[in-house]
């Protein structure tokens, strides 16, 4: 679209006020006007000409108007001998007539918008003529002078009368609304659809939006019944949906909050870290929304609840998170990861004292462009690199001696978020943070899972109701995607980098994401010399080092399989670290302890259905999925040892003969089979 075009369009979508009308009777003829125009005679208006209703002639006027390039609108009205004689007269006028209505002082701010409006003269006037009972309308003047110039046949489509939404593409719209998809993916399929070439479908992007921005005007009470009847909707179809509300002194809804079973279900195995992320909000009611993020075994974000808060305060972070751990059974996360907010970490100390808080980086790091860039400059990039130098530091010793040192050297003594940044470092910085579990999210590939699933239903934010529905369409999408991601990832061939038998064993077990960290990890321990210094430790030094700095102390202890290093990787991740692998190598272990190697990061996870301590779970599909599960690791664990095997076969026997012995309830069989 060109500039012209633009700066034309944002004209004409002025609103236009009535001021003005014409009232000259100038007659033309209608073989003058139709040769001019190059316009057949039969769609030029003319002196007598007769319709059955006047929106019959507005239509016919209009569509004239578009063959010679303006648009119009309806003007003045009449009635006949004063009061209660009924419509008798009508004017339809250019959409440029009148003059441009003075702006009255008011204190609230205006709009400087521009008029389009010059006196032009043109215009139809229609009468109503009574004949024996019977109506009609009937043009008795007509004008067809400008004082402006006309449209061309591409530029008069973009006037706002014929930039029309038609029932049907409203329809579609909002379909396409509500999947989440964007304003230009949206007109690009009804161009598609329509087969027209891109930018000639009769409304523009910003009809579109203008369209979308009409839904979200709604009655904020009236959203909040709506809300609440679609959860109680949500919860007769599925008992296990969870869901709680708050309503302030006027009965109005102050606070909701919603998870779903899947949600619960996998909260019980990977709710050890969980990101609470509250930078979002629901533009259409201004309304803070915070979300609850998990990380599943293959390393993919999954979902644990969401909260619609009317406020920002500690009271209304404090209730949401009650109400998150009441739907989780009363298990708190050992780790909880949120924005920097005060309000937030306060919360967090009274409801979850024994999480761990922590701020996420990105937030933090989104924020640098608007607090160091024009300060630094060109050394903005150079500093950047400090930072994240600083933020991977392996002790605090040295985390706080070069952060002062970064502080004298870009003279940060007075910058406030610098003094900030420092006063919360036990809460970001990563030397203070290794001993606590944080399942891979403090990872830059982590952020961006995590924004682009949340951004996924923040696309399509219309009644609230409707989003309640759609985050529930992103939930069970986010759970197929998943499975299809987990399903490629097992089938993919493993590729051996070591060929230690630890390796295979760990492959075995681990799911591919798992798997691949701690490869990387035995890799690198082949790097490391190992020197024991007692009965049970250790010190690790990469071949490089002939000095004491970087030395890791790793603890063995045989008997108990007790293993741990000074790094703290392994609290860290979940993944032991190269310096313990390096050990265990030394030690000629060649297995990993099973207790290094978290049920979180196994392949199979039928605690995950189980392990409910109130889970009443009557879809027979997915016992039986776990059933499979169950039967898959068996005989994994089985085919280790010939003794295992024997013992397994053993009692699959006697389990067998006392399951045969069992009554079978042959509707439900009938019914589990249809």
């Amino acid at each position: 679209m060109s500039d012209e075009t633009k700066a034309m369009l944002s004209i004409y979508d002025e609103p236009i006020s009535e001021q003005q009308s014409p009232s000259s009777t100038t007659e033309e003829s209608p073989d003058e006007i139709a040769s001019h125009l190059s316009l057949d005679a039969s769609v030029v208006p003319y002196i007598g000409q007769q319709f059955v209703t006047h929106d019959a002639a507005y239509e016919f006027y209009s569509q004239f108007a578009k063959r010679c390039g303006f648009s119009i609108r309806r003007h003045r009205t009449e009635g006949k001998d004063g009061v209660g004689k009924g419509l008798t007269r009508r004017y339809f006028v250019c959409h440029r007539a009148g003059n441009t209505p003075s702006k009255q002082p008011s204190l609230k701010p205006q709009r400087n918008r521009k008029s389009t409006r010059c006196g032009c003269q043109a215009y139809m006037r229609i009468s109503k003529i009574s004949d024996g009972g019977m109506h009609e309308w009937r043009v008795t003047g007509f004008v067809n002078y400008h004082n402006h110039e006309l449209l061309e046949p591409e530029q008069v489509r973009f006037l706002p009368a014929y930039r029309v939404i038609s029932d049907p593409d409203k329809t579609r719209i909002l379909m396409f609304y509500k999947s989440g998809i964007t304003v230009q993916q949206m007109m690009r399929l009804l161009e598609l659809e329509k087969c027209v070439e891109p930018g000639k479908l009769p409304f523009t992007e910003k009809d579109v939006r203008n369209f979308i921005q009409s839904l979200r005007k709604l009655d904020q009470e009236e959203e909040g019944i709506d809300l609440l009847r679609m959860c109680k909707s949500i919860k007769e179809r599925d008992p296990n949906f969870c869901y709680n509300f708050k309503v302030d002194s006027s009965n109005k809804l102050k606070n909701i909050a919603w998870s779903y079973a899947s949600s619960v279900q996998s909260y019980d195995i990977f709710g050890d870290a969980v990101v609470f992320d509250t930078s979002h909000r629901i533009a259409a009611l201004d309304m803070p929304l915070g979300i609850w993020i998990g990380m599943n075994n293959y390393g993919l974000p999954c979902f644990f609840g969401c909260v619609l808060l009317r406020e920002e305060n500690s009271q209304s972070f404090a209730w949401a998170l009650q109400v998150f751990l009441s739907f989780m059974n009363g298990k708190a996360p050992q780790t909880i990861l949120t924005d920097q907010n005060a309000y937030l970490k306060e919360a967090i100390e009274i409801e979850m004292p024994d999480s761990k808080h922590a701020i996420c980086l990105w937030f933090i790091v989104g924020k640098f462009p608007s607090w160091f860039n024009a300060v630094l400059g060109e050394r903005y990039t150079e500093w950047k690199m400090e930072f994240y130098r600083l933020y991977n530091c392996e002790n605090i010793e040295e985390f706080e001696i070069g952060w002062h040192e970064m502080v004298d050297n870009y003279g940060f003594q007075t910058n406030r978020h610098i003094a900030s940044l420092y006063a919360c470092r036990s809460l970001w910085a990563l030397p203070y943070l290794r001993g606590h579990f944080f399942a891979g999210f403090c990872t830059a590939g982590a952020s961006k899972l995590i924004n682009a699933f949340i951004q996924r239903f923040l696309s399509a934010q219309t009644q609230l109701a409707h989003f309640v529905e759609q985050v529930a369409v992103t939930v069970d999408y986010r759970d197929q995607t998943s499975e299809l991601q987990s399903m490629q990832q097992n089938l993919q061939n493993i590729s051996f980098k070591t060929g230690a038998p630890m390796e295979a064993h760990a492959a075995s077990i681990l799911t591919p994401y798992a798997f691949s960290k701690l490869q990387d990890e035995l890799v690198m321990a082949t790097h490391y010399a190992c020197f024991q210094t007692d009965n049970n430790s250790f010190l690790i030094r990469h071949h490089s080092k002939t000095h004491t700095g970087g030395d890791r102390t790793v603890t063995w202890v045989p008997h108990h399989e007790l293993l741990s290093c000074s790094c703290r990787m392994f609290e860290f991740s979940g993944i032991l670290c190269r310096h313990a692998l390096r050990v265990l190598s030394t030690a000629n272990c060649f297995q990993i302890p099973d207790h290094y190697m978290p049920l979180r990061w196994r392949r199979t996870h039928y605690s995950v259905v189980l392990g409910r301590g109130n889970g009443n779970f009557d879809d027979q599909s997915e016992k039986v999925k776990t059933l499979q599960l169950m039967v898959s690791d068996l005989l994994n664990e089985a085919v280790k040892s010939k003794e295992r095997v024997e013992l397994v076969s053993m009692e699959v026997e006697g389990l067998l003969a006392r399951l045969r012995q069992q009554p079978v309830n042959k509707s439900r069989q009938m019914e589990f089979i249809n």
